[in-house]
């Protein structure tokens, strides 16, 4: 139990910003097994989304506080992986090949591709979001309740579809000088069952209240394997960057579909 403490805080100091006790580090070792924690850390950055849209949405409208929402989730994270996605934009949109893709991505300076792939990212997540809030109508516990778990498991999902990556493909740089490479090394079942097992409870307490909502398992999953598909056809794999940008990406989908399935199915 000790040692799976020790996990567990690694992989929270790994991915957000929440203070943790002063024993943990970055060990390889630990920071490898993190990643069977990563979908719960989800629920940790989903609720404390959560919380703030509820606590501002008691005296202010629904918009203001979903982008309040998204700030703080911002926050919480540190832009871990909105800077992932940036980096994404940039490199493969001004790279044309592996090793030019990679020295973008590389450098921590954010280009056009990769603002205006921001400012697209959260115009998308602020509907997006705000419009499948309103599928819960009603101030009742179970609506908000049900919104809840719209948070967290758009979260979760989606950082189980990201890190699901690293159990399929290989890890495209050859040096060590990114601080993600330990998450690809020797995995085995306890990683896969937790990301799994944490990834997708969420959403299958969501559909005890809302049946159809299991189907977007489909269409984010499918916008992975296109993903890590294109990340392989050009730098043969992934890197931490990838993975940030597939969570940013699915988390978008999953909105998306929550909403295509209440309007259409």
């Amino acid at each position: 139990m000790k040692k799976e403490l020790h996990i567990f805080f690694t992989s929270l100091m790994f991915y957000t910003r929440i203070p943790c006790p002063k024993n943990i580090d970055h060990h390889p070792d630990y920071l490898n097994k993190a990643t069977r924690y990563f979908p719960l850390i989800g629920w940790i950055v989903g609720s404390i989304s959560f919380l703030a849209f509820y606590v501002f949405s008691l005296f202010l409208s629904i918009e203001t506080a979903v982008i309040i929402a998204l700030i703080i989730s911002v926050l919480t994270t540190g832009a871990f992986h909105e800077d992932g996605f940036a980096d994404v934009c940039d490199g493969f949109g001004g790279g044309w090949t592996k090793e030019k893709i990679l020295i973008i991505m590389k450098d921590s300076a954010i280009g056009a591709y990769g603002a205006i792939g921001l400012v697209l990212l959260f115009l998308l997540k602020f509907k997006l979001l705000s419009e499948a809030i309103l599928l819960f109508k009603g101030d009742n516990p179970v609506a908000l309740f049900q919104i809840y778990l719209l948070f967290i498991s758009a979260h979760a999902l989606s950082r189980l579809a990201a890190i699901s990556i690293i159990f399929t493909h290989e890890y495209s740089r050859e040096d060590a000088s990114s601080k993600s490479k330990p998450i690809a090394k020797n995995h085995t079942w306890k990683e896969i069952s937790g990301s799994i097992f944490f990834g997708l409870i969420p959403l299958l307490v969501l559909s005890y209240f809302q049946y159809k909502f299991i189907l977007a398992l489909l269409p984010v999953f499918i916008m992975r394997y296109f993903l890590a598909r294109y990340f392989q056809k050009w730098i043969d794999g992934y890197t931490g960057d990838c993975l940030g940008a597939t969570q940013q990406v699915c988390e978008v989908i999953y909105y998306l579909s929550i909403l295509f399935i209440w309007k259409f199915i």
